[in-house]
């Protein structure tokens, strides 16, 4: 694929995906940043792009998932500093930290063994404290569908959960 073909076919689609990518994020440099290296991501593969039926599709998943690897290796650093603030803290406490950490690790855990929309739908309700309106955006699931995804989802991870800690 050419520059030209590459830019009508792809870059019309930068509003949406900044969108996307804000309402991901919650931060407009780094929703910049996400888009961009969309963007760059798309360019280096633009032999294989004209398969690509939908461009506008392909290009929304590929950003979701920029932002969820990212917000993934985030949330791994703040985790990184939580354990260091924690072991300021007495032993007593240490432990409750400790056991909640481990608590929190295991349902995000089983937040990943989720079937696909109910996972999605749970990152970005819980992980990235999305609204049901934003997640409608993103998804493009109604807000019923999305409440029962919600509902089936946390069923799962409660049952799974007290199974894990038996």
């Amino acid at each position: 694929m050419d520059a030209e073909s590459f830019k009508k076919q792809y870059l019309p689609h930068h509003q949406k995906l900044y969108r996307i990518a804000y309402k991901l994020l919650g931060n407009q440099c780094d929703a910049e940043d996400m888009v961009q290296e969309a963007y760059l991501k798309l360019w280096n593969k633009r032999e294989e792009l004209a398969e690509i039926r939908n461009p506008e599709s392909f290009s929304v998943i590929l950003l979701k998932n920029i932002c969820f690897d990212y917000l993934r290796s985030t949330k791994n650093e703040s985790e990184t500093q939580d354990i260091e603030v924690v072991s300021k803290s007495n032993e007593t406490s240490l432990i409750n930290e400790i056991e909640i950490k481990d608590e929190l690790n295991c349902v995000k855990q089983l937040i990943t063994q989720l079937p696909g929309k109910q996972q999605e739908v749970m990152k970005l309700r819980h992980l990235s404290e999305c609204s049901i309106e934003e997640i409608e955006q993103i998804t493009g699931l109604n807000a019923i569908n999305i409440r029962v995804l919600i509902s089936r989802a946390r069923k799962t991870i409660r049952e799974q959960f007290n199974i894990l800690r038996q």
